[in-house]
């Protein structure tokens, strides 16, 4: 779509405003009013000064995104007038594809994982980086639906790839896994606790994880996935997971997850407590945000509009964003 190729520039055009440490009422002085103390009534002083200022500089994220793609017999289904195997094809490295479209905005990798032996066994590009089709497309075209679907040492697998091969500085780690089914074992057998226990396991590594079903997969263990894959805790609004019923589906998906990282989170030049983030004020052109439904802190040095808030970054002119954070919640 179109509407893709303009992500990157509206970010370019965002400034995130200074960010301070608001002290608290505990912190404000009480004194005569002459300004010795740490403020008062009359505008002396000014906050503690265990309380610094602290300005945050928006920046463009280039994401490192590695497609951890399913590439077990099923795929080879058919899936509206295609495969399910042809329209990931088409979704990715078509004309229109995500990966042909945000090539330059997005360090790219992939991989094909099976049971092929020694299982598992993941068929992968040569490089993670930006303008990476070729051998993307190259990857794809050069494999055919077969075997299990081992997703849980397939997501291990990916881990460590990005652990030999860290992604360059300031651009976070991200895998997309897309699967037409429930993951087993080499054997056969349920995997779906050490999936999403993967997926976990990935978080805790800094990567997120997002999930992408295709053709019916299980909404609880989709939902599992994608909680454990963006780390979301008990009590915290559920991660967004994708499902993909036909090959329009499929391609409008993989330009949501991707898409929406190249143009919604701007990445600053700081770290805030992320178990504190709920305390933060977010406004977008003057506007406050809700933390949790228009917007998230991800790692402690991104902030991620979410729903309407990013759409209307995208729409902008020339979007503001500023955002506050208590005393105590900057990590310097």
């Amino acid at each position: 779509m179109t509407r893709l190729a303009g992500f990157a520039s509206v970010v370019s055009f965002v400034a995130l405003a200074a960010v301070g440490c608001a002290p608290t009422v505990g912190e404000i002085g009480d004194d005569d009013g002459s300004g010795s103390g740490s403020g008062s009534d009359n505008g002396g002083g000014g906050p503690d000064a265990s309380c610094p200022g602290v300005n945050f500089t928006a920046t463009q994220v280039i994401p490192s995104v590695h497609l951890l793609i399913d590439r077990s017999g099923s795929m080879g289904e058919n899936f509206g007038n295609t495969t399910r195997y042809n329209a990931m094809h088409d979704a990715l490295v078509g004309t229109n594809g995500v990966v042909a479209q945000l090539q330059a905005k997005v360090n790219f990798g992939a991989s094909l994982y099976s049971s092929d032996n020694p299982c598992p066994k993941l068929y992968n590009t040569a490089s993670r980086t930006t303008n990476n089709f070729a051998q993307v497309k190259q990857l794809i075209e050069s494999m055919g639906p077969n075997g299990n679907t081992p997703t849980p040492p397939a997501i291990d697998a990916t881990v460590q790839s990005f652990a030999a091969n860290p992604p360059p500085m300031g651009s976070p780690p991200i895998i997309v896994l897309a699967t037409d089914g429930l993951p087993n074992s080499c054997g056969g057998a349920d995997t779906q606790a050490q999936s999403i226990q993967s997926a976990k396991n990935a978080y805790t590594a800094g990567i997120r994880t997002f999930i992408l079903g295709i053709a019916g997969v299980n909404d609880s263990f989709l939902q599992s996935m994608a909680n454990a894959g963006q780390g979301v805790q008990p009590n915290q609004p559920n991660a967004t997971y994708y499902t993909a019923n036909s090959p329009q589906d499929l391609q409008m998906a993989f330009q949501q997850i991707i898409g929406g990282v190249v143009s919604c989170e701007l990445a600053i030049n700081g770290t805030v407590d992320v178990n504190q983030a709920s305390g933060g004020i977010v406004t977008l052109n003057g506007n406050t945000l809700t933390y949790g439904t228009d917007w998230e802190l991800v790692n402690g040095n991104t902030i991620r509009l979410l729903g309407g808030a990013c759409d209307s970054l995208k729409s902008s002119t020339n979007p503001m964003v500023s955002a506050t954070f208590p005393c105590g919640s900057v990590i310097l």
